[in-house]
């Protein structure tokens, strides 16, 4: 280390300024012990080390799977269902600050393409595409008791819709038929008394835009609609509830991996039109009303599980296609750090 010119001295070991003020609430004797120093020298570099706008990676999913619903409960990442050679129901569990995997108990009903969203550590699965079609159903998964339980259905049978959470009620946006007609549904579940309200309508039917609350404001941009994938943009006001226009997505698309962090919506890959993956990686303000190209996510991915949890956006899995059945179907976990 080179010796800075305004550095302290503590006997023969000098410490820069920076360490004296991490060391302040040690006294003199507890800093003369070697170990300590480096702990927290250590400590000061692995903060400075963090690479904003990067991209990592994670132990692979054991089993490479895509329209999958995803959840964070307790600081464990669960990815349910979707689709790997067949629509599946496995349970994988991924713990980020282990990085490894383990297996809890499966959906009921093998499902992909349905919606999720977490309230009071319960994980709810909407929806979706079955072996046996498109349903309405509604199950919950506890991991205290590692079981699932059947809600009431939701008025409106749909896959390819999108859930966010708004002051503890669950909205359900947007989706298709099995005709693939695109809905502009948007209904509302509140779990403490296990009942549907019918809400105001998205202004643009579509399946599978990034979702997500800034502020107080609930975000679908983009997404798939009749006629191709679009970028529009709209914010729900749920006080009123009004859906508003707001800044299209620059690269219309669908079915991207995104979340919300640090009060930007983040959406990574998706794809065009012509159901191709794709690596671009956007992020949209609300405040300002526009939207700021970040770094591409590394694998060109559809359809990927998507999960925030401490401050990084986690991409699991996904296809080369958004299209059912898929293209090639990955086990990557591509992590995105703001």
């Amino acid at each position: 280390m080179t010796q800075a010119r305004d550095s302290n001295t503590i006997g023969c070991r000098t410490v820069v300024p920076a360490i004296v003020a991490v060391l302040a609430s040690f006294t003199v004797a507890s800093v003369a012990q070697t170990s300590t120093v480096v702990d927290v020298i250590h400590q000061a570099t692995a903060s400075a080390a963090v690479v904003h706008n990067s991209w990592s990676e994670g132990a692979p999913l054991p089993t490479a799977v895509t329209y999958q619903m995803t959840g964070v409960i307790e600081g464990k990442v669960y990815n349910v269902g979707g689709h790997a050679t067949k629509v599946v129901g496995d349970n994988q569990v991924y713990d980020p600050a282990a990085n490894t995997w383990s297996t809890a108990a499966p959906l009921p009903t093998p499902t992909l393409n349905a919606a999720s969203a977490v309230v009071a550590d319960t994980l709810y699965v909407f929806g979706g595409s079955t072996s046996s079609g498109i349903t309405n159903a509604v199950w919950a998964y506890e991991p205290g008791t590692n079981t699932w339980k059947a809600k009431a259905a939701m008025p409106t049978a749909r896959q390819g819709a999108v859930a966010v959470v708004e002051s503890s009620i669950i909205y359900v946006i947007g989706g298709d038929t099995a005709s693939k007609t695109r809905l502009s549904t948007v209904e509302s579940y509140d779990r403490a008394t296990d009942n549907w309200t019918t809400e105001a309508p998205l202004q643009v039917a579509k399946a599978r835009p990034a979702i997500g609350v800034l502020k107080t404001t609930i975000v679908a941009a983009g997404g798939l609609t009749d006629s191709g994938v679009t970028g529009d943009n709209e914010g729900y006001d749920v006080s009123t509830n009004v859906w508003s226009s707001l800044a299209d997505d620059p690269t219309p698309r669908s079915h991207t991996c995104n979340g919300v962090v640090n009060g930007d919506l983040y959406s990574a890959g998706g794809a065009n039109t012509a159901d191709n993956a794709l690596a671009v990686n956007e992020a949209f303000n609300l405040s300002k009303n526009s939207w700021t190209t970040k770094a591409s996510i590394p694998q060109a991915v559809a359809a990927a599980g998507s999960a925030i949890y401490d401050g990084l956006l986690y991409c699991f899995g996904g296809s080369s296609k958004n299209s059912i059945p898929p293209g090639t179907v990955y086990n990557d976990v591509q992590i995105y750090q703001p």
